[in-house]
């Protein structure tokens, strides 16, 4: 079980850097950075706050990688965070229409790949219970 441990470790560490990369992109670069819009101060600030969310559970994933089989609780907390961050997005794509390709991907990670991740999170931190 510590290779698959080990393993998971590494994924989430890799996958992290997806809201790391893109909540300091946008924090520098602001919504003008994506889609080369302008678009209102508060807008400008609203979209930047939001990236340095981004940017913060990104942090707080690659906070639970060295112990993670102990992290299960804040595992689970980001994770419902990014989902609800997806289904936002959901409601969006019904109401708006589909976005581009790098958003979809993104929605793709928000409903599909970390859920994923904490249900083996999850089957990691059960087998060190039943070791210990």
């Amino acid at each position: 079980m510590d290779g698959e441990r080990r393993l998971l470790q590494r994924v989430v560490a890799v996958a992290a850097l997806v809201p790391v990369a893109g909540g300091l992109y946008g924090v520098l670069f602001g919504p003008a950075g994506i889609s080369g819009d302008r678009v209102s101060v508060s807008g400008d600030s609203h979209f930047r706050y939001l990236s340095g969310l981004l940017l913060g559970i990104g942090i707080l994933f690659w906070a639970t990688v060295p112990a993670i089989e102990q992290k299960t609780t804040l595992f689970r907390f980001l994770t419902l965070v990014v989902l609800l961050g997806g289904l936002g997005r959901l409601v969006g794509l019904w109401l708006t229409g589909v976005p581009s390709l790098t958003m979809l991907a993104a929605l793709g990670m928000e409903l599909g790949v970390t859920p994923l991740l904490c249900l083996w999170q999850t089957r990691i931190a059960n087998a060190r219970d039943r070791v210990s």
